[in-house]
This record gives structure tokens, sequence and C-alpha cells, in this order.
């Protein structure tokens, strides 16, 4: 009888547990999956906590509802395999706003992420250099080519549409600038309709037209109880052996398979390990490596030489998220804002937990805002104590929004360091390298994760699901 699979995932947030629960479904019955987490938490950058004593996230917030092609996303359909549909509920106000000449204006509708299909939606926010975006009689890019999107909205709509509105929106998600991003990468859909199209505004447009939304169908979607919920029930459904505090320091091809060094980061009493205790040696068919890119390159150094090479140069940025609790603020109706760099302020954007998500709402009138600071090569900010963070993103609201606002009985600071991948132009290419080694050399070693797929729960879920079905069909097996 032919002994159990024994797979080894790299990395216990959220793309890790997703491959965990889709090896457990699909990989043959008595497969041992352990995961093994550097920190003594899982979920990565999903994180419920507390404050004011009601549940708030301290890191990611929500999930997208569906994918591009209209589908129910990867989280979505993860919700629904854990058995938490019932707890998906969505925004109650979506409409957000811009900081603009220090004062509010709603974010125009019609773009795509910034970039406008309408100039005149926009018109109340940024003036369109529109003579620019001109039918020079070829499509906007080469079957190959990919571009900084500030780059390619620049030359075609001016500065201010990238200042005012592309920028703050990429921002918003990536902690990056548009002049660095990926087109490619951060918005494939426009990428594909560029391909084609002649002009910015009709790439907007086809893209656009080829994933419509069905009207009032929510966009966004987040978990009574929080986010956490969905990592607890992940883990535990997919009945892998959980290691917390369990570095892997090495890992090297074996005959059979691989042989990862373990070593602890944490004791159990939570000290830090003593001199002499040493790293395990833990012998397993296949590994999926679910962690950020530089991490990852350091552990395919020594067996495949060149797709460290291909991920070992992506950078991150770090970001603060400062959550308050503020009693009875005069707030507006809006689910937040948007800080464009170009307004001089330490905050990039600004979330109004309990105006933009109704089952937060408190009886007792305490509110709970969501300040994000860091911006990808701008980090100084970051070195402030959380005191100072805290008192110059309060005062910074309060002129945003024209009202002084109460001062905070309750605040919590969550520092993400290294938190966001920036995707520069060829990114995808780079990964596609990477993958293209591994599968021809160690086809039982499968890369996943936002550092390589994309940002955002849905993404991070369907790349660990992605890896799991590789190493599966890689072992032998089917993921029919």
């Amino acid at each position: 009888m032919a002994r159990p699979w024994r797979v080894a995932i790299i990395g216990g947030g959220i793309t890790g547990l997703a491959a965990a629960v889709r090896l457990r479904d699909r990989a043959p019955a008595g497969t041992e999956i352990t995961v093994y987490e550097q920190s003594g938490r899982l979920g990565g950058k999903l994180r419920t906590g507390e404050l004011a004593g009601g549940p708030v996230e301290f890191g990611a917030e929500s999930f997208l509802m569906r994918d591009p092609a209209g589908a129910a996303s990867g989280a979505v359909a993860l919700v629904h395999r854990l058995g938490l549909a019932e707890r998906i509920v969505h925004p109650t106000v979506g409409q957000a706003a811009l900081v603009i000449d220090g004062g509010l204006r709603p974010v125009p509708g019609g773009t795509l992420v910034g970039v406008p299909g309408d100039l005149a939606q926009v018109a109340a926010v940024a003036r369109p250099a529109a003579a620019a975006d001109r039918d020079e009689g070829r499509p906007l890019l080469g079957p190959d080519d990919d571009i900084a999107v500030g780059a390619l909205v620049r030359a075609r709509l001016g500065d201010q549409v990238v200042d005012r509105l592309v920028d703050p929106m990429l921002g918003g998600v990536y902690a990056g600038r548009a002049d660095d991003l990926s087109l490619v990468a951060t918005m494939p859909a426009l990428a594909r309709t560029a391909r084609v199209e002649h002009t910015l505004v009709g790439a907007v447009r086809a893209a656009q037209a080829a994933a419509p939304r069905a009207p009032g169908a929510p966009v966004f979607g987040t978990l009574v109880g929080g986010l956490s919920t969905l990592v607890d029930a992940a883990a535990t459904q997919s009945g892998a052996t959980i290691r917390r505090n369990a570095a892997v320091r090495e890992l090297h091809r074996t005959p059979t398979g691989w042989r990862l060094t373990v070593g602890p980061t944490r004791l159990p009493d939570g000290s830090a390990p003593r001199a002499g205790v040493e790293p395990s040696a833990v012998e397993v068919d296949a590994v999926v490596l679910a962690v950020p890119a530089r991490p990852a390159a350091r552990l395919l150094a020594d067996a495949v030489p060149a797709a460290a090479a291909a991920v070992g140069g992506l950078d991150y940025a770090s970001v603060a998220l400062l959550t308050m609790a503020l009693p009875e603020p005069e707030l507006p109706g809006l689910s937040g804002l948007l800080v464009p760099a170009t307004e001089g302020l330490l905050i990039k954007a600004a979330t109004f937990f309990t105006t933009k998500w109704g089952h937060l709402r408190r009886p007792d009138g305490l509110a709970l805002v969501r300040a994000s600071v860091g911006r990808y090569g701008d980090e100084a900010a970051l070195q402030l104590t959380d005191d100072d963070l805290v008192a110059t993103v309060h005062r910074e609201l309060s002129k945003a929004l024209g009202t002084p606002l109460p001062a905070p009985v309750d605040r919590h600071v969550q520092r993400w360091g290294g938190a966001l991948p920036q995707y520069p132009p060829g990114h995808l290419g780079r990964v596609a390298t990477a993958r293209a080694e591994l599968r021809a050399a160690h086809p039982t070693l499968a890369l996943a994760g936002a550092g390589y797929d994309g940002v955002g729960i849905p993404v991070c879920v369907r790349s660990g699901e992605t890896a799991a079905e590789e190493i599966i069909t890689a072992l032998g097996g089917s993921a029919a």
C-alpha cells in the first residue's frame, strides 16, 4: 500500500490556507498537509481585532464579490465552501470622496480605477487633456507590451487625471504610485482592450462593456464577526497540521521530494529560542511556497536559482492603519475618502467603518474611523510614534472634513511592514519565467500569493487553489 502524500505549505496567510483546503478537497484521502507559519498568528493581512468593545478589521476589510468574468469571486466561493455564506454582508453606503484643494468632492462614476470612460463625468475633479487622446491608427499597446499606468494615462489624458484620480485610487489598493505600477498587473482588463483600441477612453469603455455589472449588485462583501472567521474556518476544515512560530529556513531537493529545515521563532511559552536549540529537518513530497517574494527567493536560491532571481527583485510598500473610536462625530454620509499625494497630507485614505458597514453601527454613537498612512518610497512618516501618528491623522481628518473631530476614546495602530507588493512593468513576465523554471525542473514546488498574482483576497485564494491543483497533478493525482 502506497504511503500518503506529504505536502508542506509554507505560509499561513489566506493563500496558504486556501491551498490547504483545496488539497483536502481534491488530494487523495489521507494526504498529510502541514502549514508552516513563521509568526504566531494565521491569516496574514486578515486580522480582526477589537476596539472600544467591538470588532474591527486591522488588515484587509472586504473582498470583491465577482471575478472579472462575472462569476463568484474566489473569496465568495471559499466562504460558501466553508459554510459561512450566511455571514456575508455588503456596504450600506458606497459613495466615497476625494480630497481636492483641501475640500471634499465625490469620486466620479464611470471610471476604471480612476481612468475615465466619459470625460464629462470627471470634470469636477480633474481637467482631462482630451485633445491628446487622439486616434493614431494603431492600438495603444502592442501584443506583448507593458507600461506604467501613469505613463499611459499622462500621455493620453494629462497630469490631473493621474494625480487626482488614478494615483489615489491605485494608492488606496497598492500604496504605490501610478507612475511605477504595471498596467498589465494592476489593470489587466484595460491592458487587454488597450491592445485593440486606439484611444484610452475607447479602451476603458470596451473594458467596462466586457465586464458588465447588474444594476444594484453589490461589489464588495465582508463577514459578520470579521474576516478572521474565514481564517479560522479554513484552518479547521483543511484538516492540516498547523505549526505556528515555525520558520522554514532552508529548502533542498531530495531524490524523492523536498527537505525543509524548520526552526522555531518562539517557544511554547512565548520566549525566544535558547542558544543551541537546533532546527529540525522535515521530508515532504511537495511544497506550496505561499510567502512574499524575498523570503521565497531565499528559499529558492539553492534549488532553482533562476526562479529565485526572477522573483527576488520585487519590492514592497509598508503602511500603517490607524483606527479611532470617536464619540458621536459629525461625519459625512460617505464610505470614506481618498487623498491624492499632491494634497501634501500624511493620510492617503480613510474609511468610516460605522457609516459604510451597517452591521457595525453602534447604539452608543461611537464611530469607528480608520486611516491609512504610508506610500511606497515615502515611508518616513511611519517612523513617527503611535501617539504622533494618531494626533496627525486626527488633525488632518478634521481639516479635510471641515469640522473638528472629538478626541478618540480608544485607538489602535497596526503597522504592516513590507505589506503591499509593487508591480513594475514586466512583472507578470518575470513571474511566468519563474514558474516555467519550476514546472520544468521541479513541478512539485509551486509559488502562490499576492507577490506573484495580485492583491486582494479573491486573487490570493485563487492563487493558492491553483498551486494546490498543480501539486496534485505533479504527484500523479487528478485535480478535476
